[in-house]
């Protein structure tokens, strides 16, 4: 964090600004959520101060997170087909490949963004790829979105195990 900001901003208001910059940056095939709420979800997952960057693996974009150099974990925004529409998820770990949180950021069907809410959202947390992550098992269904609970379920489970073989890999430092 920078002792003073240009313009009179705040450090935090600075750095805010900088990870959103950053994200308008990105290209806007490969991201699918507003730079906007996705720089939200970050600041809301891993706190204030946390520095963004963006790194390839294979054909993925991986936000690597950090804060005064410390690893904080990795982020991925990815995309699963509710009943009819895409969900765009954020899949977040910390630094020993555990789920830190999974974000909604864009939900498109007309019916159950439950699965968007925090009651929801939290039984992900501290989860790793060793776990089972199956609705009806580790996972509780959400009513009248059981279509929208397995594909969130289902993608969070490709994104944690495919997080933790990079990194193991040594694909993602």
């Amino acid at each position: 964090m920078r002792a003073s900001a240009p313009f009179g901003m705040t450090a935090v208001v600075a750095l805010r600004v900088s990870v959103l910059l950053a994200l308008l940056s990105l290209p806007a095939v490969a991201q699918s959520a507003p730079p906007a709420r996705l720089a939200k979800s970050i600041e809301r997952v891993y706190g204030d101060g946390a520095q963004v960057d963006t790194l390839r693996v294979d054909s993925a974009r991986v936000y690597r997170i950090s804060r005064s150099g410390t690893l904080l974990g990795f982020a991925q925004v990815r995309n699963v087909k509710g009943k009819d529409q895409q969900i765009t998820y954020l899949v977040a770990t910390d630094s020993a490949d555990a789920l830190r949180d999974i974000d909604i950021l864009v939900y498109r069907e007309p019916y159950g963004g439950e699965v968007a809410y925090e009651p929801w959202r939290k039984q992900f947390r501290g989860k790793t790829s060793n776990a089972a992550l199956q609705v009806g098992k580790d996972i509780r269904n959400v009513s009248g979105a059981t279509i929208s609970s397995n594909a969130v379920t289902r993608g969070v489970r490709r994104a944690l195990a495919d997080l933790t073989a990079w990194r193991a890999a040594g694909k993602l430092r």
